[in-house]
This record gives structure tokens, sequence and C-alpha cells, in this order.
């Protein structure tokens, strides 16, 4: 039978009491407990990727390391890879459909196992209560597995599922700069792993302010070289290409995944929604087999595209002017009221820009199946950040309009605001 995170939990705890009993001894003890761990952390990566703080009454508060609006994570939803010779850990949820990479830059994110690939953080987190306050293990117990793994790394450096396991955690904590560098280890050791590669293409995105362009692309033209299947490398391939609006691009390589992927899967129907909306987008003929696999999914879920937009300009308080560069990013953003949750549209200028006359649609969307179109009323956001990073940070300046519906022409809106932390 399958230990579970309670069953291994209680492992641990048995052992410590041997051997302060005395009948196990030291060198027994710490080889053991090392396996346990291991164990431990595995099975957490792979069964939850929701590990849960803990409140009184044994009850579970929300899980949110790293899935705030000012964190990040680097994992992009991606199913597992049936032929990949190192698992795939859990991955985001809130689908960029398959460029999760700027929602997870944003900090909309969810570390669900890859069977929960279909569900969002609410359902996750119902999800992972379901089984209970024995299946949890705090953030203080995971940190402290992964500062073991850290530490057993130092002694196997040659250990390339444990480089790949610890870029993993350290992605699922929101440490992206750690998470880099333990794929960094990956990839020298597994030149010509596919999935080590996207994943190492993925995190380098994330720690390339949110972007695919450049460096990351080229690791995932290697991880396409190594496996032309490799379904995350497809999805952050399409991704790429459907954020430069190369719609046909984008197509290409959903199309591929779509084939490839198992067709009962979530993840795959969610793509080929992206499909069908890339399609749209492009001019391109719809496509049966991509049809017919978007069908099981609600109309909520893939929204069609209805032309709408929120239109307006956006200026800069004068009293402001001074603490901003000309080469300062302007994110103008447009967030559902309802929830006030990520991001349905998203432009990038720059201070030199300004006034700037905006038009969010749906080609600004961040994902093809979180439209504007479909927000019903949104607020829309304008932010200057002096870093480039899409998070919204102390320092940064900003200003937001009212609730509005979508269809709305002529918002004005100014930044006058300094964020505070």
């Amino acid at each position: 039978m399958t230990d579970t995170i309670a069953t291994l939990k209680q492992q641990l705890l048995e052992l410590k009491a041997s051997h302060a009993s005395g009948a196990v001894s030291d060198g027994q003890y710490e080889a053991q407990r090392a396996a346990l761990e291991k164990s431990l952390l595995e099975k957490v990566m792979q069964d939850g990727g929701a590990f849960a703080e803990k409140t009184g009454g044994g009850k579970r508060g929300k899980r949110a390391a790293g899935a705030s609006s000012g964190g990040g994570s680097a994992a992009v939803a991606a199913p597992a890879q049936a032929q990949a010779s190192v698992r795939p850990s859990g991955k985001f949820v809130s689908l960029l459909v398959a460029g999760v990479v700027v929602l997870a830059c944003a900090g909309y994110a969810w570390k669900g196992s890859p069977q929960r690939m279909g569900q969002g953080p609410a359902d996750a987190a119902a999800s992972a209560a379901a089984g209970g306050p024995e299946h949890a293990i705090g953030k203080e117990e995971f940190m402290v597995m992964i500062d073991k793994l850290a530490n057993r790394l130092k002694e196997q450096p040659d250990n390339a599922e444990g480089w790949v396991m610890l870029g993993r955690s350290y992605t699922v904590v929101g440490q992206h700069a750690d998470a880099l560098k333990a794929y960094e280890r990956a990839v020298a050791l597994r030149p010509t792993d596919a999935q080590v590669l996207a994943d190492y293409a993925d995190s380098m995105a994330v720690n390339n302010n949110m972007s695919l362009a450049g460096e990351p692309m080229k690791w995932v033209a290697k991880a396409l070289q190594a496996d032309p299947n490799n379904l995350k490398a497809l999805a952050l391939a399409g991704t790429d290409a459907f954020m430069r609006k190369d719609y046909a691009g984008a197509v290409k390589y959903w199309q591929r995944l779509v084939d490839v992927g198992p067709p009962d899967s979530d993840y795959v129907r969610e793509i080929a929604g992206g499909l069908k909306e890339a399609r749209a987008l492009g001019g391109l003929p719809a496509d049966a087999k991509t049809t017919a696999q978007t069908a099981p999914v609600s109309a909520n879920s893939q929204p069609a595209l209805t032309g709408k937009t929120v239109s307006g300009v956006v200026s800069l308080a004068p009293a402001l002017a001074k603490q901003a560069a000309p080469d300062d990013t302007v994110f103008i953003l447009a967030r559902p009221t309802a929830g006030r949750g990520m991001p349905v549209a998203i432009l990038r200028k720059k201070v030199s820009d300004l006034p700037i006359q905006f038009s969010l649609d749906d080609s600004s969307s961040m994902s093809p199946a979180a439209t504007l179109s479909a927000a019903g009323t949104v607020v829309i956001e304008a932010r200057i950040s002096k870093s480039g990073n899409a998070m919204r940070q102390p320092g940064d300046l900003a200003g937001q309009s009212a609730s509005v519906p979508v269809g709305t022409s002529g918002l004005k809106i100014e930044i006058r605001d300094v964020v505070t932390p």
C-alpha cells in the first residue's frame, strides 16, 4: 500500500522514539530518518503541493505560501509526462492556458498535484482539506525538509533527481532564485532530459520578469529537440507564441500537445479551449477535433470572444513626476470586481509613453480561459514599477478606477499614490 503523509510522519515519530529508547543505533537512526524524510518530501510534492498552515482546533487555514498577490511561483501548469525520467511535481492551475509563467510571476498561483490540474485555488484547498488535518504538513516542517535536502546535496552534488526536487521545493515556497540555481545544477547533470530542460526554462522565465523571450525560449527549444512531445515544453512554446500574438504558432504547439496528451485530461481540455481561442484570434479555421475536446468544459470556463473593450487614458500626477524615470515600467491591468483575483487583461508600457491612451480587450487577456469580456465588471489599475516586476511592491506608484462594466470607454486614471508596505 502506498504510504500516506500521515503514515510517514507516524513512522518518523516511531523511529525517534526507538532511537531515544536505545533500540535503534545512531547510525541506523540517521539512515532510516534520511530515507523517511526523503519519502515524505516526495509524497508532499506528489500528493498535495498544498502544505497546510495549521490553526487552532485542528482546522487548516488556506495555504497561501507563494500564492498571494505579493508572491510568485515558478511552476507552469503542465501535466505529468508519461515518459519523463523525473516525475513532475505539482503545478499551477491558474492557467495562462499554457502560459502560466505570466500568472506565476504576478503571483496568482496554486501548487497542486498533477491530478488536481483542473482545480482552482479554492477547489484545491477544499480537496486538500477533505483529507483531514492528519494529512497536512506545516510550512515550517516543509522548510526543514527542504533545508535537509539542500544539505544532503552538498554531500551528493551529482544527484540529479535531488536537484530537481530541490528546485521544485523552492518553487512551492516562492524562493525562485534558489529554484533557478537548483535547476541549473540539474540541467548540468541531465542536459538531454526534456522535462528538466522545460522546468529550467520555466524557472528562468519567472526570474526573467515573467518573460519567456530570449534565453528561456532557447531552453524550451532544447527541450523540444530532446523530446518533441514534451507537454510542458509544448505548453511553454505555445504560450510564448500566443503572448507575441503569433496565433498560428500557438496553434501549432498547442495542437501537438492536444494530439499527444491524455485525451481525458482536464489540462488538455483547457489547452484545447486555448487552441479554440487562438484560432479565433488568428482568423484560422476551427478544428473539429479541438472543438470536440472543449465540449465537456463549461461555458463559464471558456468564454466566447465578444470584442468588448475598456479604454481610456492614464496620466501621472505632477506631484509624483520626479519619482518616476522615463524607462520605468507602466502596467495597466484589469481585475474582475468580484473577488479581485488575477488580472484578466494587462498592458505594459513605459513612463515615457505617458499620458497613455489605452484599450484593453480579449487580445490583451492573460489567459484565453479568463478573458476580459467574461469578467462583467472590472477595476482598472495603473501602476509604475521601477523593478519592472508585475507584482505590486512598496515604492510603486499607482492609481485605479472605480468598478466599471466591460465596454466602458473614456476612463481617466491618474497615478497619484505611492504603494506602502
